[in-house]
């Protein structure tokens, strides 16, 4: 039974794509609500299995699996891993992302790169929801990182990043449905601008990008994870195939 102070004490929960970032800010929360974590990487091996370390140096449970999201192929493996290693799985995070991008037509694009924004955004997420959906209990959850992008970009060059997280979206409400009877829930977090290392505050673009945001800020990992964290706790049992966007206002 969940203790209150730890309201997901037991669960154990998969976050893909944790070694870094979201991902990481993500798999932090959830162990301090009490979830064991079991977190991917696709090359990172050294941050993600000392981020492991450091989540079973709290008191719960923590590995670190190697995991490409770009190949669909390889899902039920992962799950398979993830069950062996804990026992169960209640809480799938879909984090593992990328972006790249093009004008449409542009003789410059990358197809092969354009191709595997496609398998880890899209088709890799959808493989590795099929793979865990049957795994789940009653009381599980499904949280999809998306973005505000997903609604709106106001720079070209994002058509095929934009369609990748549109897609998810439309996947998670065609899977509110399709697991509602079974009492799980499926969601998507829509983040706006967040600093990382992969989209750093302090350059020109960030500058640019600021001016567009009613708080003028880039949002910070912890609070994209905060968001996370309720869609996967007690308090959001009657939230599902919804879209909670966190993003400064960018949207706005």
């Amino acid at each position: 039974m969940a203790h209150a102070s730890k309201p997901l004490a037991g669960k154990v929960a998969l976050v893909t794509g944790g070694s870094r970032g979201i991902g990481a800010a993500v798999a932090r929360r959830l162990a301090a609500e009490g979830t064991d974590v079991a977190l991917t990487y696709a090359s990172s091996k050294g941050p993600a299995e000392a981020l492991a370390k450091e989540i079973a140096a709290t008191g719960v449970r923590a590995a670190a699996f190697a995991a490409d999201q770009g190949d669909p192929a390889a899902a039920p493996g992962l799950v398979r891993a993830v069950l062996d290693r804990f026992g169960r799985l209640d809480i799938l995070v879909n984090n593992a992302g990328v972006f790249v991008g093009w004008p449409v037509g542009d003789p410059a694009a990358d197809g092969a790169a354009l191709e595997r924004l496609s398998s880890v955004n899209v088709a890799g997420v959808a493989a590795l929801v099929r793979a865990a959906a049957p795994f789940l209990p009653e009381g599980g959850r499904i949280v999809t990182i998306g973005s505000c992008m997903a609604e709106r970009f106001p720079f070209p060059g994002a058509a095929d990043y934009c369609a990748s997280k549109a897609a998810v979206a439309a996947y998670t409400r065609g899977w509110a449905r399709d697991l509602g009877a079974r009492g799980i829930t499926v969601n998507t977090v829509q983040p706006g601008p967040i600093e990382t290392d992969m989209n750093p505050d302090g350059t020109d673009f960030a500058k640019t990008l600021k001016a567009t945001i009613a708080l003028g800020r880039y949002g910070r990992t912890e609070e994209v994870a905060a968001a996370v964290a309720f869609l996967a706790g007690p308090e959001a049992s009657y939230v599902t195939g919804s879209a909670l966007t966190v993003d400064g206002g960018f949207n706005a």
